[in-house]
């Protein structure tokens, strides 16, 4: 496998103005990934997201660095499935410019305050013919797309699976994420060998895990599904089996990028470094 960090795990860095994007490709060169993953690119002003993307594009290729993958927000219940689908297809059109082969988008986030309709086999019909009219398109341009097991909405592993069969298309996959499925309290090393016979793209994450039986421990944590407290750390901190699923993908054939994706209270640059570190001696006692 490939290593590759997602622009969010710099999100700390990012957010207080010490980065920008484009300062993430050497950052990323300079602590040993092969690969970067861009989230919803963040242009300075003036300049437009396509002109942002050729600007990153020219900087991987100076510092010899392969944009992974285009991650971006997504939601076809809020949205006329149509319309979000053309405006996906304007994404793909960046992901083509950074010279990425994939592009993650989202499929829902759940229901509105009406909540009508709320269980997903009313409307995966409606979510897979939105993702379809973009994977075609995607498929001209070979890229190929997909969504996560994230945003709770479509977080277990078998809501996934039935939305991707439901799309049935050989262009449509899965990034699977072996942190998040802990979003929805199932078991990650399961839920991945679920995942494995789809999956296009992966995100290594940890979390620490505390019952919900016990005190809020506050800030830096939130809440899964079935009310247990989780937050990010360093890969290998915490409770994802991440040696584990590793073992899974890989048997199942799994042999392309494995995306970093940090998302702790510590310090970003810190998380990444041993978060790589750790990746890189589990795979090396898989061998």
């Amino acid at each position: 496998m490939k290593f590759a960090v997602s622009s969010y795990s710099f999100q700390q860095y990012l957010r207080d103005g010490r980065m920008t994007q484009l300062d993430c490709v050497l950052k990323a060169k300079e602590m040993g990934f092969d690969a970067i993953e861009f989230t919803d690119l963040q242009p300075p002003e003036g300049v437009s997201e396509e002109e942002y993307a050729q600007q990153i594009a020219q900087e991987c290729k100076k510092v010899g660095l392969t944009v992974s993958n285009y991650t971006v927000f997504a939601n076809f219940l809020a949205n006329d499935p149509k319309t979000e689908a053309q405006r996906l297809m304007k994404k793909v059109d960046v992901a083509q410019i950074l010279g990425s082969t994939s592009m993650r988008h989202d499929a829902a986030w759940g229901f509105g305050p009406d909540r009508a309709n709320r269980g997903l086999q009313n409307v995966v019909e409606r979510l897979a013919d939105g993702c379809r009219m973009v994977t075609e398109y995607a498929a001209q341009k070979g890229i190929r797309t997909m969504v996560e097991n994230h945003g709770f909405f479509l977080q277990d592993a078998d809501r996934v699976e039935k939305l991707i069969n439901t799309v049935n298309h050989p262009n449509f996959g899965w990034l699977c994420d072996m942190g998040n499925f802990l979003c929805a309290d199932e078991d990650p090393a399961k839920s991945c060998g679920k995942a494995a016979p789809y999956v296009f793209y992966v995100h290594a994450k940890d979390f620490i895990v505390k019952s919900g039986n016990e005190p809020n421990p506050g800030e830096g944590f939130f809440s899964s599904r079935a009310g247990n407290y989780l937050r990010g750390t360093i890969i290998g901190h915490g409770m994802v089996p991440v040696k584990q699923c590793l073992r899974v993908l890989k048997r199942e054939g799994y042999d392309g990028y494995l995306g970093l994706e940090f998302e702790g209270i510590e310090d970003s640059l810190l998380g990444i470094r041993i978060g790589l570190d750790n990746l890189k001696r589990f795979l090396e006692e898989l061998q």
